[in-house]
């Protein structure tokens, strides 16, 4: 019988870590019928002669819970190969979301996740077409994107639609907690692919609030995780913070019966050497039989920010007031503040929480008028001028009305740390936040970086290995269990690439958000094909298929197509 699409000669990676081997793959019907050996003819063919034959990538980590229902591609994501993502992390979302709580909640991923609020509402429109979480779920199988999307229900969305804007102020009562496990069921049956919540500190909401679920007592997260394990589906996902790290992991993995990912494990998060301690700790838990696996990067956690939207800054007491500002001279009387000053430089020094990063060695990342300031110090800067390093930057801030940037490395810079955390058998890839702080980070790239630095560059991981990471490991932790991996019988997601070529590009800022808004993007090189359930969708860095008009992506409920 014939095939609808043929891959041939290529190495086969089946997701599995094993070594590639020289096959074909035969599709049809968005499936996968023939691996390794595939006999018959094909309405299309692709010679992938030379080239790694891969499943399709799996990011365990975005925010396009948003920008599903405007860009149907979720670009950048597949122009690095992948073809599922996982929106709905760190317990935000934009549902459950009552019409009356719209702005509040748009607001709150302004703040949080560094989307322009003028793009959430442009993209989304006034009607939404949902409200609920299932409603969700089939607004997105109506908007047919171009890749997968599976979703965590959401923990802040859910405290807003059950308690109102008092979810950023209280615990919860017995009676509203209940409410929630009820909704939480009522998600997993619907096809959530697990329950996600937060306790990060620098988690700030709209006019410097605390996210709702950092308002969650323990025993609330307890009861809605033990709720989603009832139904014995999904996984939960934590962002940790006080009140929510190992003892309290333990805690919902044990009751729940699920497996628990947190983000994120990332070198000198608590100083030098501190990811060895953790992982220690990690290792230790998963010998008990616990499955709690921590979230890794390849990357070092870079932000671009500017004076208008300081988001490194959002966790600091003195930025609390900051947090309220609506308009541009009212943020640059702030920064002028001589009191403010005081009250910044008091709390966070050289160093900047939670990280400890010396935000003195930020440099300047463009300058509209002096590009020649671009690359260098605000440190260095300090030291010519004979100034403090903070009058420096918050001077070129106003003297630009607050449109000179400047780029910081948080955290994940000790590469030998990285590579200890990226070999661990403890581990998964995550943490791309594709989707988000989109003017201010771009590692939806992670994937082919991975594959450029830590394959190819610094042959720390072996090819068959870091495919793995990128497919198999994910999708068996995440319960997706339709896809990654090449086996006969599963969808047809795979991404084919030229070893010796594939990578990711410097960032660049390119306008293209509704509006007109910037974002910084990374292309790809080296993918030749990305197939999404049989069809082409990229090729050679073109897409195949116009998104408006909807694509092959299916939404993968409780981790598959097939539910």
């Amino acid at each position: 019988m014939a095939y609808d699409l043929k891959i041939t000669g290529g190495t086969l990676y089946d997701g599995s870590g094993s070594q590639g081997f020289r096959g074909d793959l035969g599709i049809r019907d968005g499936k996968l019928v023939a691996v390794g050996d595939a006999p018959d003819t094909a309405s299309q063919v692709i010679d992938a002669e030379g080239r790694a034959v891969s499943p399709g990538f799996i990011d365990l980590h975005t925010h396009y819970d948003a920008q599903v229902m405007w860009d149907g591609m979720l670009s950048i994501s597949p122009w690095h190969g992948v073809t599922s993502v996982v929106v709905g992390n760190c317990g935000f979302g934009i549902a459950p979301t009552r019409k009356e709580h719209r702005n509040l909640m748009l607001r709150t991923l302004e703040n949080v996740e560094g989307m322009d609020l003028d793009v959430l509402w442009e993209g989304l429109g006034d009607d939404w077409g949902f409200e609920t979480f299932p409603e969700y779920l089939d607004a997105v199988d109506k908007r047919k994107p171009c890749i997968n999307v599976a979703a965590l229900f959401g923990h802040t969305p859910l405290r807003m639609y059950v308690m109102g804007e008092e979810a950023t102020e209280r615990t919860a009562t017995d009676e509203e907690v209940n409410t929630m496990r009820r909704l939480v069921q009522e998600g997993m049956h619907a096809g959530a692919i697990g329950f996600a919540t937060s306790k990060a500190p620098n988690h700030i909401g709209y006019d410097s609030r605390p996210v709702p679920s950092r308002l969650a007592d323990f025993e609330e997260i307890r009861a809605l995780c033990s709720a989603m394990g009832e139904t014995n589906l999904g996984v939960v996902m934590a962002s940790i913070g006080r009140g929510l790290f190992f003892k309290e992991m333990a805690a919902l993995a044990s009751d729940s019966g699920r497996p628990v990912c947190w983000a994120a494990l990332l070198a000198g998060m608590s100083g030098p050497g501190s990811h060895r301690k953790m992982l220690d700790t990690v290792e230790q838990q998963q010998a008990s039989g616990l499955q709690i696996v921590p979230q890794v990067l390849g990357r070092p956690l870079m932000f671009e920010f500017d004076l208008r939207d300081p988001f490194l800054f959002e966790s600091l007491e003195a930025l609390v007031p900051f947090g309220k500002l609506r308009t541009e001279g009212e943020k640059i009387e702030f920064w002028k503040s001589t009191e403010n000053r005081d009250a910044f430089l008091k709390e966070a020094g050289d160093g900047l929480p939670p990280f400890k990063a010396q935000w003195a060695d930020a440099e300047v990342s463009f300058h509209p008028t002096q590009p020649d300031l671009e690359g260098r110090k605000i440190r260095d800067l300090a030291q010519e001028q004979g100034s403090h390093p903070y009058d420096v930057m918050i001077g070129l801030g106003i003297e630009t009305n607050l449109k000179a940037r400047y780029r910081m490395a948080v955290v994940n810079t000790d590469e030998e740390a990285v590579a200890e955390l990226l070999t661990s058998d403890h581990t998964v890839l995550g943490l791309s936040d594709a989707g988000a702080h989109a003017s201010q980070l771009c590692d939806a790239c992670f994937s082919t970086d991975l594959l450029e630095r830590w394959v190819r560059e610094k042959e720390i991981l072996s090819l068959s290995r870091a495919i793995r990471l990128l497919t198999g490991r994910s999708a068996d932790l995440y319960g997706i269990s339709d896809r990654g991996y090449l086996r006969e019988g599963l969808a047809a997601d795979v991404t084919i690439f030229d070893p010796a070529a594939v990578g990711a590009t410097p960032l660049r800022r390119i306008g293209d958000l509704p509006g007109g808004a910037e974002r910084l993007v990374s292309d790809a090189t080296g993918i030749d094909s990305v197939i999404c359930n049989g069809q082409i969708i990229r090729q050679n860095g073109f897409d195949e298929i116009d998104p408006d008009r909807g694509g092959p992506g299916r939404t993968l409920r409780n981790g598959s197509a097939g539910n």
